[in-house]
């Protein structure tokens, strides 16, 4: 990279709640925040976002005639970019661009649209514009009243961190000097469970204290569990007084794969993605990495191989936030960008409790995030302090 670029401010709105010290503070909880719902008929497990939160998007919905017809995904992301901008002094109506993406966009709202259709023949005026691909940062853009670029994208699980991407590639341009990037996801859904159901890889763990093995490399079934979130950050060039980090390397691949979901035996996506993100980096000063980890067998396993493969025997500190809060989709790289960036700030390791065990260094100076989705589309971002 020409330059680092700095993280001025993060904001979320998750099961861990949205803000910076009730996040943390349920980091450092070994309970799991996944917790069980009935849809279409049956009990699944999910990670929810909690009551409180939910009244606020509920009022947001009713704080303009307009914001009523608006899926979760989008009210989430405005309630998480207003705080980030706070957060990060800037002001509305200022020039920055906007890069928020999603993995599945208005599920919620797409379903309850087709169902009035196969019901009644005929659907709503503002069925097509509120599910539309686009919906996210337009309307995000529209609310804060910014005079940037924004841009939308769908790169599936991946899809928070494809934004870091094109915001270092237009900050570092000269071309924009502050990013807002991310992802929102409300995928609680009849349908996106069933769908997730149908490819096999869904939680049936009867074990309730940890229903998703994320990072158990033991596991002998598939444990992913669906999550909802919404998660982004300010981005800025330079040195800047208020960073909370710094984006030191970025990487990025996509996989020679056999099936549509699938990823390779050894990820080499992965290993391609980090090396990039890596570069010129002594690997014995990356002292942690945020997994992408699903829960799956092959999910989790296959990354581990990778990360193997690029630090052989010595290996950082390795974690992941799905055990607890679940698999966000286009959300989850960002979420995993906001522990690597509090494991920083709080000098402090956030383990998976039923992991195996891990020497713990005294340190945390720097820290790699992986994310990936269908298609085997990996990224990888480098911060430090």
């Amino acid at each position: 990279m020409k330059t680092k670029i700095a993280i001025t401010s993060l904001a979320s709105i998750s099961p861990l709640g949205n803000s910076t010290e009730e996040i943390w503070r349920n980091y450092l909880s070994n309970e799991t925040l996944i917790s069980s719902k009935s849809f279409n008929g049956k009990e699944e497990y999910v990670a929810t976002i909690p009551h409180e939160i939910r009244k606020n998007i509920d009022q947001l919905r009713h704080q303009d005639t307009k914001y009523k017809s608006l899926d979760d995904t989008v009210l989430m992301a405005i309630l998480t970019s207003r705080q980030a901008i706070k957060n990060a002094g800037w002001e509305q109506a200022d020039n920055f661009g906007i890069n928020i993406g999603s993995s599945r966009g208005a599920t919620q709202l797409f379903e309850k649209h087709y169902k009035e259709f196969l019901e009644t023949g005929k659907t709503a005026t503002l069925a097509s514009p509120t599910t539309t691909l686009g919906n996210i940062s337009s309307w995000v853009a529209h609310d804060l009243k910014s005079t940037g670029i924004e841009i939308s994208h769908s790169i599936t699980c991946s899809t928070a961190l494809h934004a870091v991407l094109n915001a270092v590639a237009w900050l570092q341009s000269g071309l924009a000097t502050k990013f807002l990037v991310g992802g929102s996801e409300a995928p609680l859904t009849d349908f996106t469970i069933a769908q997730m159901n149908a490819l096999k890889i869904y939680s049936k763990e009867p074990n309730e204290q940890f229903p998703c093995r994320a990072f158990d490399l033991q596991k002998k079934k598939n444990t992913m569990v669906l999550g909802e979130a919404a998660s982004v950050a300010c981005l800025e060039v330079g040195k800047r007084e208020n960073a909370l980090a710094y984006i030191e390397g970025i990487g990025y691949a996509t996989d020679t794969i056999e099936h549509n979901t699938s990823i390779s035996d050894e990820a080499d996506c992965f290993q391609k993605s980090m090396k990039m993100a890596l570069q010129n980096t002594n690997l014995e000063e990356v002292d942690a990495i945020v997994m992408h980890a699903p829960g799956t067998i092959k999910g989790d396993t296959s990354e581990y191989k990778a990360i193997l493969k690029i630090f052989g025997e010595n290996l950082p500190m390795l974690t992941t936030n799905k055990w607890k809060v679940g698999h966000t989709f286009g959300a989850s790289g960002m979420l995993n960008l906001e522990l690597a960036v509090l494991m920083l700030q709080h000098n402090h390791f956030i383990e998976v409790p039923f992991a195996e065990k891990q020497k713990i260094g005294n340190k945390i100076e720097r820290v790699l995030i992986n994310a990936v989705g269908f298609g085997g589309n990996a990224v990888s971002i480098l911060i430090s302090k």
